[in-house]
């Protein structure tokens, strides 16, 4: 297979008058980690469900392996979606069964592994864990898949600071050294240590993209710090309406 994953042509997606990725082309090669990273809105989900097969261009190519999206590029990419799709009635040791029967890629002893590191019992349901529990669950079935691209949306946006550490962890010890990751969020300061590229969306236009310790020397700034020059809010100071029977 070539080095190159994923090729997005002059991509764009839009919805009625709505444009969520306008004009975008990206090439997402192997053994790389990448940050997808841009304000909530600005078209990093839309851009991945693409990439996913879940969502079709307005117009542009999106190709993996350079083929169209379909049933055999969903063989080679494993997805985390920001919304969990877990059966919360099955146990989880019924859910590594389905992943087994489902993916011809997934590693079900290395699942295993990962859950007995959690002190998670297989045998109960998923609805009695906690929410950061379920997340890492989600996250240990997505990572123990043999995959070329793992595309990850939001992995640590709704878990506690040591969650996260834990997530970053299992996500650098639990992927191919030929495959590369796409990883999504706004939490750019938790995740930069681990990213080799980085491309930074606005508006469903990309703003910036390239290596990440080229763009820290560049810019003589970390990634959240360019990411926080660039998106600077300018808020009107707090003024107090006046009571008109004053």
């Amino acid at each position: 297979m070539t080095k190159m994953i994923v090729t997005i042509k002059d991509v764009t997606k839009t919805y009625g008058d709505v444009v969520a990725v306008n004009n975008v082309s990206l090439n997402i090669e192997k053994g790389k980690i990448i940050g997808l990273l841009g304000p909530n809105g600005s078209g990093k989900s839309t851009l991945i469900k693409m990439i996913n097969g879940l969502l079709t261009p307005t117009s542009g190519d999106v190709l993996v392996y350079g083929n169209t999206v379909g049933v055999e590029s969903k063989k080679v990419i494993s997805y985390l979606p920001e919304r969990t799709y877990l059966n919360l009635e099955y146990k989880v040791y019924e859910t590594l069964e389905y992943f087994k029967d489902f993916y011809d890629d997934f590693d079900i002893e290395k699942a295993r592994r990962l859950l007995d590191d959690l002190d998670i019992n297989i045998d109960k349901p998923i609805k009695t864990l906690s929410k950061g529990m379920r997340e890492k669950v989600q996250l240990i079935l997505v990572m123990s898949r043999n995959a070329d691209l793992y595309i990850l949306d939001e992995p640590i946006g709704g878990v506690d600071p040591a969650s996260r550490d834990y997530i970053l962890d299992t996500i650098l010890n639990n992927f191919n050294n030929g495959s590369s990751i796409i990883l999504s969020t706004h939490l750019i300061a938790d995740i930069e240590r681990i990213l080799d590229e980085v491309i930074l969306i606005d508006h469903g236009n990309v703003i910036l993209n390239g290596n990440a310790d080229e763009l820290r020397q560049k810019h003589n700034d970390s990634i959240d710090g360019i990411f926080r020059n660039m998106f600077k809010y300018q808020h009107k100071p707090y003024t107090r309406k006046e009571d008109n029977n004053a």
